[in-house]
């Protein structure tokens, strides 16, 4: 698998957009990464930047966008609400597919060396990349932010990782920069209906995993309590993985709760959002809205869009552009400008950069014409698992509309859970679509290998016999998937809403064909194998759901015809 990963640096620009696109072009300078997202705050005076691709070219590219800053931004003479200590301000890297968190930290101790010794500027390794376990922590680095600089240069135990150096002009101008490596973070801000910072502030202690000071009295205003080695003593707060404080936006004309989530798996962001919310209103305030700042993974919008859903007593088993835009309505993260999806969410992003049409984007109508045209593909095979994600979804279909029976409001859960599963066997299958023409098209490209040496013949031999299995295994999948979808269908005619029994009865006459239809791939393409005995095995296996499926829609539609009666 290609190694991708994504970089988030933070620019101390936010207002100047000359500035900040002389940066951004820096990035996008050699056509090696893809530039996601750029969001720049006017009262931080900050711009958060997203790019993804392979290593070595997002190393370069931030270099280069380092550099530039460098060059635009004057740290002596900036002023924002978020803390900060250098013109560029964090540079982390993030794994995204074929690369893991440690070998991010490798890179980002090297991007970090690379900073300090190409540009001059001091710089700090945190979160993975951390070379001691306080430097984990982003805030311990950047304590006292930038105007506590020139005391910790030359300073043991405060001197950053690399480039220490005594505080001249130059690092003036520059300031330091953190260069990191973690797993995907969410910035988000919690909108209040207060101008106040310090309730904002004490809503953020409230929650965040540091928690506040102990004080004697439990008073705002008490003498911070100590433990026996003269340490403060610290109050968690309720969520774990989280940073945050509060602050005024001139720009909104509101108070936020500023908070970084670290750790999605402990605490999703509808669990931040809902706990902020509880502490706001505890507090007389409450939270009127999110803001998303820079990109968000699509699970936590979907994790919180079924969550919310689930509160509703609604079925989950919706398609993915309405759990969606549930989770948008119910963190409101439309309320200060709109939110769109297709240009906030990391997976969306990265998929429109790959180019070209997908045949489950076409419309009914154009994947027909090109069904029918004279190209070879799409063809059966395609067919076949568009047929297996339709009967999946008449299943899901008659779930949703159980679940809002009138009269069976006890039973929504059970049908929801019914749906969820008939929705992850339709989006399977709807990816097989595709996947089954790209396995045609690669035996295609294997024809085109030169063959007049017997290295280059035995090269092309080895790439068309792996092409041919990788074609036999696509339909074998469709097959299993579209037999997955017997069990949704069956639970539907046996106990779902008896209006929409004759929906389940096509989706079984559908989930068959789509069956018996990958089948003749699966024999097509295992004829084509030099390994017999790998061509035998795939084949019984792929004969043995064949026979199933014929038994299975014979059960099934017996229970409909019973159901409609005469």
């Amino acid at each position: 698998m290609k190694q991708i990963i994504e970089c988030v640096p933070n620019f101390s620009e936010g207002r100047d957009k000359a500035v900040i696109d002389a940066i951004t072009a820096e990035i996008e300078k050699d056509g090696a990464v893809r530039l996601l997202d750029v969001d720049p705050g006017e009262a931080t005076n900050r711009t958060v930047v997203t790019f993804v691709g392979e290593p070595e070219a997002v190393m370069d590219a931030a270099v280069r966008s380092v550099k530039k800053a460098a060059e635009l931004i004057d740290m002596r003479k900036h002023h924002g609400a978020h803390p900060r200590m250098g013109a560029t301000d964090v540079c982390p890297l993030i794994p995204v597919s074929g690369i893991t968190l440690e070998e991010c930290a490798e890179l980002a101790r090297k991007l970090a060396k690379r900073i300090s010794d190409e540009l001059n500027i001091p710089t700090y390794c945190y979160e993975a990349a951390a070379f001691t376990p306080e430097r984990k922590n982003l805030a311990v680095c950047r304590e006292g932010e930038y105007e506590a600089l020139p005391e910790k240069m030359n300073h043991e135990g405060k001197a950053p990782d690399f480039g220490d150096r005594p505080f001249d002009e130059e690092a003036a101008k520059t300031g330091a920069t953190a260069v990191g490596a973690r797993d995907f973070l969410i910035a988000v801000n919690f909108n209040l209906n207060t101008t106040s910072t310090r309730r904002a502030n004490a809503i953020a202690f409230d929650v965040r995993e540091k928690g506040r000071p102990m004080r004697e009295g439990g008073k705002v205003n008490g003498k911070k309590m100590k433990d026996e080695n003269g340490n403060v003593i610290w109050i968690p707060g309720t969520l774990k993985g989280t940073k945050a404080i509060g602050w005024f936006i001139d720009e909104y004309g509101i108070a936020q709760v500023s908070m970084n989530i670290t750790n999605m798996t402990d605490t999703p962001l509808h669990v931040a959002f809902d706990e902020v919310s509880r502490c706001a209103a505890n507090r007389g305030i409450r939270v009127t809205g999110t803001e998303i700042v820079g990109l968000i993974p699509k699970r936590a919008l979907i994790d919180a869009g079924k969550h919310y859903l689930r509160r509703q007593q609604r079925s989950v088993g919706l398609p993915e552009s309405e759990i969606i835009k549930i989770a948008i309505k119910s963190m409101g993260l439309d309320e200060l400008k709109e939110f769109k999806p297709e240009e906030k969410v990391t997976e969306y992003m990265l998929e429109a950069g790959k180019g070209g049409k997908k045949l489950v984007d076409m419309t009914c109508t154009g994947f027909a014409d090109e069904t029918s045209s004279e190209s070879p593909a799409p063809g059966g095979g395609s067919i076949s698992a568009y047929m297996g994600a339709l009967a999946a979804a008449l299943g899901t279909m008659v779930a949703n509309l159980s679940a809002h029976k009138p009269g069976w409001d006890d039973r929504w859960e059970e049908f929801s859970d019914v749906a969820e599963k008939g929705r992850g066997i339709q989006d399977r299958l709807i990816a097989l679509v595709d996947e089954d023409t790209e396995a045609f098209n690669r035996i295609m490209a294997v024809f085109a290998m030169p063959k007049k040496t017997p290295e280059e013949k035995a090269e092309r031999a080895a790439a068309l016999e792996a092409a041919t299995l990788y074609a036999t295994e696509v339909p074998l999948k469709t097959m299993k998937a579209s037999y997955e979808t017997f069990d949704v269908l069956e639970a539907m005619a046996s106990k779902g809403n008896p209006a929409s029994v004759s929906d389940a009865g096509v989706g079984t006459l559908a989930a068959r064909s789509a069956v018996l239809g990958a089948y003749l791939n699966v024999r097509i393409n295992a004829a084509g194998l030099k390994d017999r005995e790998k061509a035998e095995k795939l084949l019984a296996e792929a004969a043995s759901i064949a026979e199933k499926a014929q038994k299975r829609e014979q059960e099934i539609l017996k229970i409909v015809n019973e159901v409609i009666g005469d």
